[in-house]
């Protein structure tokens, strides 16, 4: 993800309806005052396409049956259980379908990381507008939706395998990856994010490698700004970084090409999140005292921009924005920062996958893990329609050009883990 000026592609409105938006459950008012609003990404829920995409992926239930689970809870404790299930359900669920194991439920292709983003949408609706008989306080009801977006999103879903980290010898190798939601919905409530793709087509797989195999665990995080100042990222990765052999964020970023990036940068440039909300500030971190301007990839980027990945070509991106020392105007900079800077943009921008690349590395650096530990961001492409499907208003929901380039991609990304893997194994010996 990158700031509104890079292209992030082709997009628009498109599409009939074939089901009633998702209904919330009731039963009497909690104590303290009625549920909650919708947020402003939930309330996309009510547009044709949202809809169609449920409807055509065998989604279109998940809401409904969570409200009924709900509707069923005679307490906090119970609800808390509904939740936990459910969300690592919907998880599972995604992953299987874009696996292909089950049946697909519908003529979406399997590949598809449309359905999980809005039928998640579609449970938070449910939840946050919930009114049950027992009273549920403000607090009670944040860790619910917390708990929903972990257990949803993969983050408690993160299975490793024992390996040289823990004790037991050389062993598989550990990958961590992570992907995004879809975002500028408004622009495009179609889009599709070629990274939560990745996450979902990846997660639990073993990649064959020059340095053996290598098991990928998985898990997605939102685009909103709130969700990484409370720490989200920081929470799901701390207990896995130091047993994993590489770790990647991963998000879409320009046109017809990918990006290692070298460096990030610690602003947030302020380009509307999901929930049209906006952020100009520097990244807000534990300690900031101790905060540097500047983080570093430690992925193999030489090994991987030499390697024959796929049809994309692949870029070590150096270049950053930055205020130099002294000075009061930002510069770009092709070949990275110079000493004393104030970070503008790292090399992935100033929006959110920026901020997460920022956040890995820096947890990884502070965890004592920056001379072992190979970690940093990738970029994929743009995830673009076919040239006659780029019409906001009449678009359709897929064709065969959009789903061929989200398996290249995938495809692709798969690669580059394994060149990493290989490249940072023969570092190690």
């Amino acid at each position: 993800m990158r700031p509104i000026r890079v292209r992030i592609g082709v997009l628009g409105l498109a599409l009939v309806a074939g089901l009633a938006a998702p209904t919330a459950a009731t039963a009497a008012p909690e104590a303290g005052g009625a549920a909650p609003a919708p947020t402003v990404e939930e309330r996309r829920l009510d547009g044709e396409v949202p809809r169609e995409i449920l409807r055509r992926s065998g989604f279109a239930a998940v809401a409904p049956a969570f409200a009924r689970g709900l509707g069923r809870a005679d307490s906090y404790r119970e609800a808390r259980r509904v939740v936990e299930r459910e969300g690592a359900a919907l998880w599972r669920r995604a992953v299987d379908r874009v696996q292909g194991r089950g049946p697909a439920r519908g003529d979406l292709s399997r590949d598809d990381d449309r359905p999980l983003y809005w039928a998640r949408l579609g449970m938070t609706r449910e939840l946050r507008t919930w009114e049950p008989g027992f009273g549920l306080s403000e607090r009670q009801r944040a860790a619910l939706l917390t708990e929903l977006e972990r257990t949803s999103r993969g983050q408690t879903d993160l299975r490793l395998p024992r390996g040289h980290r823990d004790g037991h010898g050389k062993g598989v190798k550990r990958v961590l990856l992570t992907g995004f939601d879809p975002f500028t919905l408004d622009r495009d409530i179609r889009i599709s994010n070629p990274s939560g793709a990745v996450a979902l087509a990846l997660d639990g797989t073993v990649i064959d490698t020059a340095d053996g195999p290598a098991r990928v665990e998985t898990a997605v995080f939102p685009v909103r700004w709130a969700d990484f100042a409370e720490g989200t990222v920081e929470r799901a990765l701390r207990p896995y970084l130091p047993r994993v052999d590489l770790f990647t964020t991963v998000s879409q970023g320009r046109v017809g090409r990918f990006d290692v990036e070298r460096t990030n940068g610690a602003w947030r440039g302020g380009f509307p999140d999901n929930d049209n909300v906006s952020r100009t500030e520097t990244v807000p971190v534990a300690d900031p005292a101790s905060q540097p301007q500047w983080t570093t990839t430690t992925l193999p980027y030489a090994a991987i921009t030499a390697a024959d990945t796929g049809r994309f070509p692949v870029y070590d991106n150096t270049s950053v924005t930055e205020i130099p020392a002294g000075g009061d105007e930002p510069v770009v900079r092709p070949d990275g920062p110079t000493p004393g800077s104030t970070a503008r943009e790292g090399g992935g921008g100033n929006y959110l996958s920026n901020e997460i690349a920022y956040r890995a590395t820096l947890l990884r650096d502070r965890l004592g893990l920056h001379g072992t530990l190979p970690g940093g961001h990738v970029h994929t492409p743009v995830l673009q329609f076919g040239a006659g499907n780029t019409d906001p208003a009449t678009g359709a929901l897929t064709d065969p050009e959009f789903v061929r380039n989200r398996l290249d991609i995938v495809a692709q990304t798969r690669a580059i883990v394994g060149v990493a893997v290989s490249a940072a194994g023969a570092d190690r010996d």
